[in-house]
């Protein structure tokens, strides 16, 4: 396996991990999970904003907060509500501009990182 296959890897299992631990969370703590999980579920609505903004939005969030599933999960999710190579490295550009150094870093590593996978995927 390649350093590449590697990355990926990480990748798909860092966002499985995510999935299972907030279902097990959800599973043991249903009455203080649920008000997050319809409140998150409802912010990534199309509305206003198109879905695809929202998770660039996300994005740049999690890169600035350092949140490193969070930069993987809203790479996909921007991949899957179709930004383009160049949205997100402007959304990581505009984190840059306030997060400096490492949001730069998450941002060309990461984030740029998911971004290629999902979108050979999609």
């Amino acid at each position: 396996m390649d350093m590449h296959e590697h990355d990926m890897s990480y990748i798909e299992e860092a966002i499985v991990d995510y999935k299972e631990g907030a279902t097990r969370f959800q599973d043991r703590l249903p009455e203080m999970t649920k008000g997050f999980f319809d409140f998150t579920d409802a912010c990534f609505k199309e509305g206003a904003i198109s879905q695809k903004h929202k998770q660039l939005m996300a994005l740049g969030i999690a890169i600035y907060a350092q949140d490193e599933y969070c930069i993987m999960y809203h790479a996909k999710g921007a991949v899957e509500h179709g930004a383009s190579e160049e949205e997100v490295m402007e959304a990581i550009a505009v984190t840059t501009a306030l997060g400096g150094g490492a949001a730069f870093s998450q941002g060309v590593t990461l984030a740029m990182e998911t971004f290629d996978h999902y979108h050979m995927k999609h």
